[in-house]
């Protein structure tokens, strides 16, 4: 029988990603696989998630952040993740869509520590990751064509901030549950697109959306 301590192998990474619609190849087959061995040797020390089995993280981490690019186009975009923590969704959609931009934003240096070895270790290019709050950054200056928010609650500020980065026609995309999607898409300042239920989730959901233009508000 395979232990948690022996990794991942080939098909059990095809198989808990197919659910989400995404086949890696070779190369991102291996690179997930050594990531998903770092995460589990860093998260001795240092809290990175609560879940330990190699097949769960493939596809509760990397399907699940994943199933976002099936849903909007991400090549070529600028893509900031908040609150990413361990790296999801960011860096999964950067090994999945290579000439994906990623700025990381964490707070937490010891998790951006994490952050800056897998980058190194996967061999990422255009990766930046800043060491602060999402609130302290000013938003003018981010340029994101698609800000991402998978574990983060405080979403009335997401929200603030969030319409002042995104460069115009830019998108928000939010993991949520279904309360909380409900609460999120009745705001009017947004337009939302229908949220879409996640892959081998009971309650969870992507909703993604863009902020109205200011002189549409006004009309």
């Amino acid at each position: 029988m395979r232990s948690k301590a022996d990794g991942i192998g080939n098909q059990e990474l095809l198989d808990a990603l197919r659910p989400y619609g995404f086949v890696p190849n070779e190369e991102q087959s291996a690179k997930i696989r050594a990531y998903i061995e770092l995460l589990l040797r860093w998260n001795r020390s240092i809290s990175l998630t609560a879940i330990t089995d190699p097949v769960e993280i493939a596809g509760r981490h990397f399907g699940e952040s994943i199933f976002a690019s099936k849903l909007l186009p991400v090549e070529n975009c600028r893509l900031v993740d908040i609150g990413t923590g361990a790296g999801f969704p960011g860096l999964a959609l950067k090994i999945a869509v290579p000439s994906l931009r990623l700025v990381l934003v964490e707070s937490n240096k010891k998790k951006c520590a994490f952050l800056s070895e897998g980058a190194r270790l996967m061999e990422l290019s255009d990766v930046e990751i800043r060491t602060e709050r999402f609130e302290e950054i000013r938003p003018e200056n981010i340029e994101a064509n698609i800000i991402t928010v998978r574990a983060v609650g405080e979403f009335k500020e997401i929200l603030r901030w969030s319409a002042e980065a995104l460069q115009r026609r830019g998108h928000l995309v939010l993991w949520v549950g279904a309360e909380d999607s409900t609460r999120i898409s009745s705001n009017s300042s947004w337009t939302w697109q229908p949220a879409v239920h996640i892959p081998e989730s009971q309650r969870r959901f992507i909703l993604i959306g863009r902020p109205i233009e200011k002189s549409a508000q006004v009309r």
